[in-house]
Formats: structure tokens, sequence, C-alpha cells
């Protein structure tokens, strides 16, 4: 086990004996399917997130240490899998490259496509053909979009679904037109004093502002993460200009405050 460097045979070694019965560790022992989505999920985001830093600070070294936690937890799905009689880790490799040479036959077979757009039309259909194949019983293009997934990515995702089958704006146009219109039914909304209906129309806003980012060709779960950095380093600045003053935020001014967050702003654009 000390010999380097490691390989994926001692990687399904250590999480077979991890969960060995009688020598393996009592946590590993414990877990289940459902146990260990929440560390799936998180690793995941971890990954993301070293990711979007590296990009940042050209240092991959953590990108590398994020993607074997996230390939652990693909190791553990397969360990369970195996103990069930279902599938291993070996039947999982066969099927991603299955589908990945299936879905590319313009790179691994002899056949040829017009252009970009014809690539993704047949990726589509590949895509459908799975789906369909899944269960006879499931006739929507909806069905197997995940639950799980961020709220802003499924609402991208159902939409670009429905696109595929045609039901799509032609233009930005006519989107940025929904938005404003959802808008003004969230004013009224707000007129009214019905919490509920507040809620619901916020709720349209929000899913329509993703239609706009996918009809701008962006990705509306990035698009927030981007806006949630650039806030969060703006308010960090504020604090810092604040704390450089010797004042605590708690007894400024929402106009003091606007003031610093200004003068942010104007710091970031230099």
């Amino acid at each position: 086990m000390n010999q380097r460097p490691y390989t994926m045979d001692t990687l399904l070694g250590i999480m077979a004996k991890l969960r060995d019965p009688e020598v393996g560790c009592p946590w590993d022992q414990q877990q289940h399917w459902q146990s260990i989505v929440p560390y799936t999920i998180e690793e995941t985001y971890e990954l993301v997130d070293a990711i979007n830093q590296a990009i940042e600070s050209k240092d991959f070294s953590d990108v590398k240490l994020e993607l074997g936690d996230v390939l652990f937890q693909v190791v553990f799905y397969a360990q369970f899998g195996q103990e069930q009689g279902d599938f291993n880790f070996a039947d999982v490799v066969d099927g991603i490259c299955e589908k990945l040479i299936r879905r590319h036959p313009h790179v691994f077979t002899e056949q040829d496509f017009a252009d970009e757009a014809a690539i993704t039309a047949n990726w589509e259909a590949e895509k459908a053909k799975e789906r369909a194949g899944k269960s006879a019983s499931k006739a929507s293009v909806l069905d197997d979009v995940p639950m799980a997934l961020p709220a802003l990515s499924r609402a991208q995702k159902l939409q670009k679904r429905c696109a595929n089958v045609g039901f799509d704006w032609p233009s930005v146009e006519p989107v940025i037109d929904k938005v404003k219109e959802e808008l003004e039914e969230v004013q009224e909304a707000i007129a009214s004093k019905q919490p509920q209906d507040v809620a619901e129309e916020i709720g349209d806003l929000l899913f329509s502002c993703v239609n706009l980012a996918r009809a701008c060709d962006f990705d509306a779960e990035d698009l927030l993460r981007q806006a949630n950095q650039k806030f969060s380093n703006r308010f960090r600045g504020v604090e810092a200009l604040a704390a450089e003053s010797g004042k605590d935020l708690k007894q400024m001014s929402l106009e003091e405050m606007d003031a610093l967050w200004d003068k942010v702003k104007e710091n970031y654009k230099n």
C-alpha cells in the first residue's frame, strides 16, 4: 500500500477494505446510497470552487486534490453496486466509454456532419434515444431532469429541453419583454399585499431571468456565482474602508455605507 505512484486498482482495493465487514472502517461500513449523497454534492462544489480559484491564481494543485475526492465518491457508489451484485467500477467505465463513442460518431467513426449545429443535433438525438430507452412510461422530454439540481441550473435545463422541441422564443427581444412583464407582475403582487402571490411572481421573474441568460448563451448558475463573488469582494472592500477609518459598520448609516460602496466600485473600475 505504501508503494507509489498508486493506481486505480489501488484505490479500488482501498475502498473494498474500508467497506470490509471485519477489518474495515466503522464509518465507511455504515454508509449507504443515500448517506453519502450530501458528501457527493459538497465535494462537487468544492471542486468547482477549486477550479474557479485556480483559474485566477494559475495554481491547479488544489484541483488535483478535489478531483480525487470526487473520484472517491464514484468509487464509493461503485462499491455499493458491486456489493449488491448490480454492477462494479469496470461496468461504470465501460458504460461511459460506450456512451461517449456513440455520441461522437464524427470522431470515432467515418460519419460526417455539415457543421457544429448538426453535431449538436445528433448529440441531442442520441440523448433523446437514451431517455426513451430508460422507460416506456416516461413520455415527457422533462422526465429525467434531476430534481436535485440547483434551482437555476434546473430551470435552464428545463428551458433547454423545451427549446429542443421548438418551444422557445425566436430571439432575445421577446425574452426581455417577458422579464419586464414579470417584474410588473411582482410589483402588482406587492401592492396587493398577498405574500403567496408575491412569492409566486418573484419565482416567475427568476425563471424569466434564467431564460434571458440562456437566450444570451450564458449559464445562469455561473452568472449568479460570479455576481455573488463580485458582491462579496466589494462588501469586503466596504468593511476594509470602514476599518481604516476606525468605524463599525453597525454604527454607520446606510448613506455612509453607500458612499464607501461607491468608492469601492470606483476602485474596481480603476
